[in-house]
C-alpha cells in the first residue's frame, strides 16, 4: 500500500512516500478506513520533527497524519453502528505509526462518524480536527451567546476558519487576529472587526469581551486576558491556564485538548449540512506531494485547510 513514511525524526526530506507499506487490519473496536483524503494539520509536522517523542516513541517507519475521510474497508465485529462501504470522516492515531497519509488506516470506532451529506471526502477530510476544535471551544466550553463578544486569534487558519463561522452562526459578535492581506478572507467568513496582529496592538483595541479563543500561544496568551471582561473566558489550545492573570483580571482560563469522537463530529456534520459552516480547501497535494503540503502548512500561508488527495 502507499503511504507517506517517516524513517527518522527530521525536516522536509525525512518524509517519503513508499508504495510497499504493509496494510493494516481492524483490531478490537476499530474500522479499517479505505483513506480518500487526509488533511494536513501543524500537529503532524511537528510529529515529523520529533516534537512529540517524548509523549509517545514512535516505532519506526511511521505513518504520519490525523485527520481523514474515505469508506469502511472492514470493522471489528464489536462495531455495530457502522457497515463496509459507508462514508466517514474522523481521526486516526497521529502517535500510532499508522496514519492517514495512506491507503487505508486503522481507526477506533469512538474517532469517526458518517461524513456530512452535503460535501464531497476530499472537503469531508478537512473538518475533524479544526472543526471539532472550534465546536468543543465556542458551545462545549464556552457557552458562546447570542449578543457576546469573541476574539478569535489566528482567524485565516484552519481552526480559526471554523472558529468565526461558528461564533456567526451562534450570534456573537466577532473579532479577529490576522495579517493584512487575510483581512478580506476573514471578513467574508464573518469576522466584525479585524486587527492587523503585524501593526496593531488587539488589547488596545478591544475592551470588555465575553471570551476569547486562543490558538496561538506565548505573548498572544498573555496579552488577551486584557481584552477580557470580569467574569469572562479564555481557551487556549496551546497555554495551560495562568492563575495570576486570572486572579488579576477575574476570569476564567481553560486548556483544551480536543478530542474527536462520533458527537461531536455528528454535531459539525450537522452545522455543514444546515450551511452554518462552508470549509474553504485552500490546496491540494497528492499522497507524493505529502512533504511540500507540510511545509506549506509550516510557513503558514494558507488560508483554511489543506489536504492530500489520496484516492480520486
Amino acid at each position: 500500500m502507499k503511504a507517506a513514511q517517516i524513517t527518522k525524526y527530521g525536516g522536509k526530506d525525512v518524509l517519503q512516500t513508499v508504495d510497499d507499506a504493509p496494510k493494516p487490519t481492524a483490531g478490537a473496536g476499530q474500522v479499517l478506513v479505505e483513506v480518500h483524503a487526509a488533511a494536513v494539520n501543524p500537529f503532524d509536522w511537528k510529529v515529523r520533527e520529533g516534537y512529540m517523542k517524548e509523549m509517545v516513541a514512535l516505532a519506526l517507519p511511521a505513518t504520519l497524519g490525523g485527520d481523514f475521510a474515505g469508506t469502511v474497508a472492514e470493522l471489528d465485529e464489536g462495531v455495530t453502528d457502522l457497515a463496509v462501504g459507508d462514508a466517514v470522516y474522523g481521526q486516526a492515531n497521529a502517535l500510532s505509526g499508522q496514519g492517514s497519509y495512506a491507503e487505508f488506516t486503522p481507526v477506533k470506532a469512538e474517532a469517526v462518524a458518517p461524513t456530512p451529506k452535503s460535501v464531497d471526502l476530499t472537503t469531508a477530510a478537512a473538518l475533524p480536527l479544526a472543526g471539532v476544535s472550534a465546536y468543543q471551544a465556542l458551545v462545549e466550553h464556552l457557552g458562546l451567546k447570542s449578543g457576546q463578544k469573541i476574539l478569535i486569534h489566528g482567524g485565516a487558519g484552519g481552526i480559526g476558519s471554523f472558529a468565526i463561522q461558528l461564533a456567526k452562526h451562534l450570534g456573537a459578535h466577532v473579532a479577529t487576529t490576522a495579517s493584512a492581506e487575510d483581512t478580506e478572507y476573514v471578513k467574508g467568513l464573518g469576522a466584525d472587526e479585524v486587527i492587523d496582529y503585524k501593526t496593531q496592538k488587539f488589547e488596545d483595541a478591544l475592551k470588555d469581551y465575553d471570551a476569547v479563543y486562543d490558538t496561538v500561544g506565548g505573548e498572544t496568551y498573555t496579552r488577551s486576558f486584557q481584552v477580557l471582561k470580569r467574569g469572562g473566558t479564555i481557551v487556549s489550545m496551546t497555554e495551560k491556564p495562568n492563575q495570576e492573570l486570572m486572579q488579576k483580571h477575574g476570569v476564567t482560563a481553560i486548556a483544551q485538548a480536543t478530542r474527536v469522537n462520533p458527537e461531536r463530529l455528528h454535531k459539525l456534520a450537522e452545522l455543514v449540512d444546515q450551511g452554518a459552516i462552508k470549509v474553504n480547501v485552500d490546496k491540494t497535494f497528492p499522497l507524493e506531494q505529502a512533504s511540500e503540503a507540510l511545509e506549506y502548512i509550516r510557513e503558514g500561508h494558507h488560508k483554511g485547510k489543506v489536504v492530500l488527495k489520496i484516492k480520486d
